[in-house]
């Protein structure tokens, strides 16, 4: 990981504040790609991942808004309440799981709540390539929308729109109305809360959207309830043929930890990716948000963050 710089912090809409990041001798950062994310070390053993939401043609910032969550697990808590200007956080370098089409003819960008981040930067990017696109973000107030005054000014003007939930019913997002008659080359990306990403997902699906040209990334998952009987399982080591039982409460990243197997992990909820494991045989339960449908019908990878087994045993290709 690389260490940087906290250049500049300050809060840009209820909740939300911006984390402007450099090195320490103001050297170029490595590129990333509209829709990227970087993991931070907030704190002792919590690293989370953050969308990226300038420009990719700077090279020499990394600038990421966060949302101080109320049920903070301790990663917002840390970067709100902990990190000033001119602190140093550990970075690594940038990766991308929700990449943008830069030919697309046209393209839809919605955005819901602190979602607005890779959206962000994804508009800048066809900004500055000159493809047409829409962005819609949504919030609860006006005062909760970060980059609020960035997307009501030029060159942004006529290409975004904000919605709120509590505006009268003709300034609240339309989705049906916004996404009828879908172009055949049109692309669609979606990021915010899960049930704002499943609202636009299945209004395009009834408007003729061909799943393809659908993209989403989800920020954090919603409660899921266990099955009433969730019992335990064992995980098998392919490499060395270590055996971990995982009880009926607890998660295969924490059976493997007392083993001393270590799985690297981010957002513990299965929806960024970071955990993605192979599995030889068995046949996992999936409980996250980020394999697609084809991907979990394979039942060759699964998150153990989240994930469970339905069988008896998982042998993981680690």
């Amino acid at each position: 990981m690389m260490e940087l710089t906290v250049t500049r912090t300050r809060m840009i809409a209820e909740g939300v504040r911006l984390f402007e990041l450099r090195r320490p001798a103001g050297d170029p950062l490595p590129p990333f790609t509209a829709g990227a994310h970087v993991e931070v070390r907030v704190a002792d053993g919590i690293v989370r991942h953050y969308s990226l939401c300038n420009t990719p043609e700077e090279r020499r910032r990394y600038v990421i808004a966060v949302l101080r969550e109320a049920a903070s697990r301790g990663g917002s808590a840390a970067l709100h309440e902990r990190v000033q200007e001119g602190d140093r956080l550990a970075v690594g370098p940038p990766r991308n799981l929700f990449p943008l089409d830069e030919t697309a003819g046209r393209t839809l960008l919605f955005a819901g709540g602190i979602g607005i981040t890779p959206i962000l930067c994804m508009a800048e990017r066809l900004l500055t390539l000159g493809r047409p696109f829409a962005l819609h973000y949504a919030a609860r107030s006006q005062n909760r929308m970060a980059f609020r005054e960035r997307l009501t000014a030029p060159p942004f003007a006529g290409r975004a729109w904000l919605w709120c939930d509590d505006a009268p019913p003709e300034e609240r997002l339309d989705a049906r109305r916004i996404l009828a008659d879908p172009a055949a080359d049109a692309h669609l990306y979606v990021c915010g809360p899960a049930p704002f990403i499943a609202h636009i997902l299945d209004t395009a699906t009834a408007q003729g959207w061909a799943a393809d040209r659908l993209h989403r990334e989800y920020f954090a998952a919603p409660p899921q309830a266990a099955p009433a009987q969730d019992g335990s399982f064992e995980v098998e080591i392919a490499s060395s043929g270590l055996v971990c039982r995982v009880g009926p409460e607890q998660r295969v990243i924490d059976a493997l930890a007392a083993h001393g197997v270590e799985v690297l992990v981010s957002c513990e909820q299965g929806v960024c990716g970071t955990c993605v494991t192979p599995i030889r045989s068995g046949i996992p339960d999936h409980r996250d948000l980020f394999l697609t449908d084809a991907e979990r019908a394979a039942n060759d990878r699964f998150t153990p963050c989240c994930s469970r087994a339905l069988s008896g045993r998982l042998v993981l290709d680690l």
